[in-house]
């Protein structure tokens, strides 16, 4: 081995690069991507639709929808709810009944039991005693003792075939939630949101073609997946969340409305995030794969 070689492939250290290599081409061990831009949402766009909302709202916890598309969503899951309702009462009154037949058949049996022992109790307790007898003398497993030479043992045939007992449906939630966070979600409880548009004076590109299309209310800034945002109950105005540190936690007044402020009337937006991410924080993905054990 030449020791400047230029192509040197005798190597004594395991690159990173070879090492990526074979974990692609032998499918072993985790692999991570980091995501683009195109794979993240933009800050306004709706959740459920990605596309630029129309008609913005927004949850307590900062979720952005089109109020078309959440509308619709809320009557989906009530449907859905009102469909499982009537499925799991058809499944109760069901059980009940055979419950109750059960109980029926059972008293029913006891009762014809009762009654032969009461007309002919010797035999039915010398029957008993003689079954209990050849059952102790009795110790091998083939299936022709104790009567069961009628008993079939194929497993294959239809009337011997166990059956599988029907799905329980489990009595289903009856609120109406997020699709995003999974919490308690009222339509009534939907702030509406107010962007403030650029002003670049440019009617002839769509609102979706724009890279810029929003400022903040406050500051005129510019609005992006990168500078967190936080919508304002009372005006529905969408401010950067600098702008809420720096002048409107001073006196807490709403400088659009001119109302007064709580805390929970500042509600910090989402960042961007679609089906591959859960926030826009978390914008890696990884997938894990079997590893090699030395």
């Amino acid at each position: 081995m030449t020791r400047h070689g230029r192509n040197c492939t005798a190597g004594t250290v395991y690159t990173y690069h070879e090492r990526k290599r074979d974990t692609k081409d032998s499918g072993f061990g985790s692999t991570s991507i980091r995501f683009g831009k195109d794979a993240v949402k933009e800050f306004d766009c709706c959740s459920l639709t990605l596309q630029p909302c129309k008609d913005p709202v927004v949850t307590e916890d900062g979720h952005l929808y089109d109020k078309e598309a959440i509308l619709k969503n809320i009557l989906h899951q009530k449907k859905e709810i009102s469909r499982k309702l009537k499925e799991y009462e058809k499944q109760k009154t069901r059980l009940d009944t055979e419950a109750k037949d059960l109980a029926k058949s059972e008293q029913e049996a006891l009762q014809l039991k009762f009654a032969q022992q009461e007309s002919n109790p010797i035999s039915e307790k010398y029957a008993a005693n003689k079954k209990a007898e050849e059952n102790k003398k009795s110790k091998s497993i083939s299936n022709v003792n104790n009567g069961k030479d009628k008993e079939l043992p194929s497993f294959w045939i239809p009337s011997l075939t166990p059956q599988a007992e029907a799905t329980q449906v489990k009595k289903p939630d009856e609120k109406v939630r997020c699709p995003i966070s999974g919490k308690p979600l009222k339509f009534k409880d939907l702030i509406e949101v107010k962007f403030t548009p650029i002003n670049d004076r440019d009617n002839k590109t769509s609102v979706i073609s724009k890279t810029s299309r929003y400022v903040c209310a406050v500051t005129n800034d510019v609005l992006g997946n990168s500078v967190p945002c936080a919508v304002l109950r009372p005006s529905g105005a969408v401010v950067t969340a600098e702008c809420v540190e720096k002048i409107i936690k001073k006196d807490m007044m709403d400088p659009i409305s001119g109302q007064k402020l709580r805390e929970k009337d500042i509600i910090y937006l989402e960042r961007g995030a679609s089906g591959y991410t859960g926030a826009g924080i978390t914008l890696k993905a990884t997938k894990a794969g079997p590893s090699i054990m030395a």
